[in-house]
């Protein structure tokens, strides 16, 4: 996996701005052939996505005014909304269909397929195909949210512009047979929209309306608008933070860092330097159950019969990359 130390000639951590704008002065001073795409990438602007996402955080600033107002029953609901979707993303599309690290039975799969439409992440098939880039190609052009490229964009930002040449050529290069051949991935990639529809908004809005009369206003903002927005950002933050601050005890030579606060805040997934370092790793860290819900759900449900081959890092792995490539904080 590249990292920093390995990646001669290139632009380190900087603003997105200047890589742009380093780019394309290259590419018109005669200094090397034009790399493709290159040419006015600076106004390959998504503004339909600026546009959305602007006005989704500013309904989320204006939802904070309404959570005195509301019944706690639909606080707690939208909390509940929360974890569903985050484990849709965390255990679904992450763990199981990016890295294979486990199986699941169809009934498991089923009902990940249905939370990750109410993650509205992308569907499972290209949230995945994206994810598989990002680790084979991290911190390159290839990786849909390079994070050389500042914090903005890795954050954010990358969803404002037109994805680089370079993640469109290598993704078509990846292999997503086994994406292709579960039939749930298949279903919930054609049926995505009307199941974002669904379970993105519809159903967090109208479940506190129906049941315990809360006013759809309310229902609307804070258990679809302001929910929505904070699990997007808490994601978000894995792309960021976690490939900025923190240490990186099993491999100093990468940029994902162990950031126990993005851990917190995704049930799981910011212990960044161990995931990037041992892919396969169903709990996506060293720790196990610590500070870390999805391994908890995963555990459930092999405890259930509904998850099996469970794949994980044996002590002595660990400890030898530690010895052999960590930066000695742990």
């Amino acid at each position: 996996m590249p990292g920093p130390a390995t990646d001669a000639g290139k632009i380190p951590f900087c603003d997105a701005k200047e890589e742009i704008r380093a780019g394309l002065e290259s590419s018109e001073g005669g200094g090397g052939p034009e790399r493709p795409g290159a040419r006015g990438q600076r106004q390959n602007i998504v503004w339909r996505n600026v546009v959305l996402m602007s006005l989704l955080h500013l309904g989320a600033v204006y939802s904070l005014v309404l959570i005195p107002k509301a019944k706690p029953l639909t606080l707690l609901w939208a909390y509940f909304c929360f974890l569903l979707a985050a484990l849709g993303v965390t255990a679904g599309a992450h763990r199981l269909w990016s890295h294979r690290s486990y199986k699941a039975k169809l009934p498991l799969r089923i009902f990940l397929a249905v939370a990750n439409s109410m993650a509205f992440q992308n569907d499972i098939f290209e949230w995945s195909r994206d994810h598989r880039a990002h680790h084979k190609y991290s911190e390159t052009d290839a990786d849909p949210h390079n994070a050389r490229r500042g914090f903005f964009f890795s954050h954010i930002g990358w969803l404002f512009v037109r994805k680089h040449p370079d993640v469109i050529e290598k993704g078509r290069k990846l292999d997503v047979t086994d994406l292709l051949a579960d039939p749930v991935v298949r279903i919930q990639r054609k049926y995505y929209k009307i199941s974002v529809v669904l379970m993105c908004f519809a159903v967090p809005t109208l479940v506190p309306w129906y049941i315990w009369g809360e006013s759809l206003w309310n229902s609307y903002f804070l258990a679809s608008i302001l929910r929505y927005t904070i699990s997007l950002n808490v994601a978000w933050l894995v792309n960021s933070a976690a490939h900025m601050y923190g240490n990186r005890p099993y491999d100093k030579h990468i940029s994902p860092r162990q950031n126990p606060l993005v851990a917190l805040g995704a049930i799981g997934e910011g212990f960044h330097n161990y995931h990037h370092t041992f892919p396969f790793d169903y709990s996506a860290s060293e720790f196990g159950l610590n500070f870390n819900p999805t391994t908890w759900f995963i555990d459930l449900m092999c405890w259930l019969g509904l998850a099996t081959d469970r794949k994980r890092a044996t002590k002595p792995m660990i400890e030898a990359r530690k010895a052999r490539t960590g930066d000695s904080s742990a």
